[in-house]
């Protein structure tokens, strides 16, 4: 299920001023798309019913009735992170408290981020890396983590990826990237300051990139051509990422395994070669 609000905040800028002012109001408040009849929101957002009916449309959906179940589906899922927040760990929790706390936040954060996946920005995510002449993969802090497990599987499919630990070398493939490649941010704040500056670099040599980052308008999504979302259930000010880290991984697989199947013989292959055996395989 594609989220109907990252829908909606994704066509804004393709949407005509009436329509973008409702679609503003329902982003500020989307609590009143369940409250409130087709009449009485365009009443409160100064519009038309036939306003609301074409933003529905413009979106991909039938009207305003199915509009309004999804954003009723999507918010039920919000609550659901809402109580999340009763489980945090307390300094008191038993080992066993801490178990159920972290596997049921993990678990609630790859639901959240499957809901926000978009197959059809997947698909292009997808098709730019296959076609790219280079992968320049950026990441730094946990999310290096994440863009070393991608590096390593488009090594394994022979895919030319190239990936720095230190920022400096990033910024530097950055600036040396061309249209014909393709990079790939790693960012889950989406306001790392040396992601945006990479970020920028690409921009400026014309550079697709993609942004595995937050749900939550901020420079890097702003920036990058395509995002991949994770779901925002964690504070900015944290001791450690946990749930991102493990939602990022789960894109990773994601991505890697239907750009796998989509050059299914040669992947295979190439994984056959490349697989190194262990010392009791030999």
């Amino acid at each position: 299920m594609t989220s109907a609000l990252l829908k909606l905040r994704e066509a804004s800028d393709n949407l005509s001023p009436t329509e973008r002012a409702v679609a503003e109001q329902i982003l500020r408040s989307p609590e009143l798309v369940t409250q409130l009849s087709i009449h009485e929101l365009a009443k409160r957002t100064f519009s038309s019913s036939a306003t609301i009916v074409r933003l529905c449309s413009h979106i991909g959906y039938s009207g305003y009735r199915a509009f309004r179940q999804a954003v009723s589906q999507e918010l039920a899922v919000r609550s659901q992170l809402h109580k999340s927040q009763e489980k945090q760990i307390e300094p008191m929790d038993t080992v066993e408290q801490i178990m159920e706390k972290i596997t049921y936040r993990n678990i609630l954060s790859l639901e959240q981020t499957r809901a926000l996946l978009d197959p059809e920005i997947l698909q292009k995510c997808v098709e730019l890396i296959q076609n790219a002449r280079v992968i320049y993969l950026f990441g730094i802090g946990a999310s290096f983590c994440a863009a070393k497990d991608l590096y390593l599987k488009l090594l394994r499919i022979d895919k030319i990826t190239i990936l720095n630990e230190d920022w400096h070398s990033q910024l530097i493939q950055a600036r040396n990237a061309t249209p014909q490649d393709v990079g790939i941010v790693f960012s889950y704040s989406g306001a790392t300051v040396e992601m945006i500056e990479c970020l920028k670099a690409m921009k400026e040599n014309g550079v697709p990139t993609i942004a595995m980052t937050r749900f939550v308008k901020s420079p890097i999504s702003t920036l990058a051509d395509h995002k991949l979302y994770i779901a925002a259930n964690e504070a900015l000010f944290r001791t450690g990422a946990m749930a991102s880290r493990i939602s990022q991984l789960n894109m990773v697989d994601i991505l890697y395994t239907c750009l796998a199947n989509q050059e299914y013989e040669h992947a295979l292959n190439q994984m056959s070669r490349t697989y190194i055996p262990k010392p009791d395989e030999q």
